[in-house]
């Protein structure tokens, strides 16, 4: 089996680590380095460590990967592949360099559409109907090198980030199977990306999660859908900053941003350019997620208000 250096972070690497230990290949594991998590700023390790410490393999840990240490480690295991899949730093050419097959890199769509860091929120929050996962060879680059192997899925219509990220990341993990298979057999074939067909959307920041009403309604259940589960979409009403957890789009009309209804009859919905948004489930400031109808029973929102943006800034 290939000795292969395995570079990956968060939830999503794992399915692909998983199945490349279950497989036999040797393995060891550079990810980033653990960090503070939630108000009592605990230390906590990515997930690619975590299943990697309880299987037995080696893990390193580099603020920069490009760094003289970081380059002696990987040169010490002597990789003859190296893999990536949401690891979360930009390689250099003289990381690329030291594998003997070069480093291929599992990415979560169909290239060359969203490149970058976040293509499934992306996907997701643009109203795509489908996305999948591709197999490329790791330049220097962003997500710009060959085409190796590709595989689709439906974005379904309940579909959030969160559940598609878990979707993505099993297929991502058969795909690569099935792309160092082909590599060994000497049959996998390399694709030039057409550039005229890429596009390239940013890392998803906290601040990018405001709800802007000014959208359709259906614009706004996929923003929604595509915020969950980081950073959670929300909105400012007088009664502080509501994050929104769930949401769907309804007919109707009424201005922009203005509160249509606010019971635990009916729930809670916002007028959108064109159709209503009625929020399903929210979280209070301060509180815990809930249904719409549940909070409202314990707690008045005004009928009529209207949603500010950008105060809390």
């Amino acid at each position: 089996m290939l000795k292969t250096v395995f570079m990956g972070t968060p939830d999503f690497a794992v399915p692909p680590l998983a199945a490349l230990f279950e497989a036999g290949y040797e393995l060891c594991v550079f990810t980033q380095p653990d960090k503070p998590v939630g108000r009592g700023k605990k230390m906590s390790m990515p997930a690619v460590k975590e299943y990697a410490l309880e299987h037995g393999i080696p893990v390193y840990q580099f603020a920069s990967v490009r760094s003289p240490e970081s380059l002696e480690a990987l040169k010490a295991f002597g990789p003859d592949i190296m893999v990536t899949a949401a690891f979360g730093q930009i390689l250099s050419r003289q990381v690329l360099d030291i594998p003997k097959l070069g480093c291929i890199n599992v990415h979560a769509s169909l290239l060359p559409a969203y490149r970058g860091a976040a293509p499934i929120q992306w996907a997701v929050i643009n109203g795509e109907k489908k996305t999948g996962v591709t197999t490329m060879m790791t330049d220097i680059g962003l997500d710009t090198g060959d085409m190796l192997l590709s595989r689709e899925t439906d974005i379904l219509p309940d579909d959030t980030a969160q559940s598609l990220f878990g979707r993505l990341s099993h297929i991502g993990a058969e795909l690569l199977l099935e792309t160092l298979e082909r590599l060994q057999k000497g049959t996998l074939v390399r694709i030039k990306q057409d550039e005229q067909l890429a596009s390239y959307y940013p890392m998803i920041k906290e601040s990018m999660a405001e709800l802007d009403f000014s959208g359709t309604a259906g614009q706004l259940d996929c923003f929604v859908r595509g915020m969950y589960s980081w950073p959670v979409a929300f909105m400012q009403l007088e009664e502080g900053i509501f994050k929104v957890h769930k949401a769907h789009a309804e007919n109707g009309s009424a201005p922009c941003g203005s509160i249509v209804y606010a019971s635990p009859e009916q729930g809670l919905a916002v007028g959108c350019a064109s159709g209503i948004l009625v929020i399903d489930e929210l979280q209070a400031p301060g509180g815990r997620p809930m249904s719409a109808k549940d909070y409202l029973r314990g707690h008045a929102v005004r009928t009529g208000q209207t949603v500010v943006r950008g105060s809390h800034d």
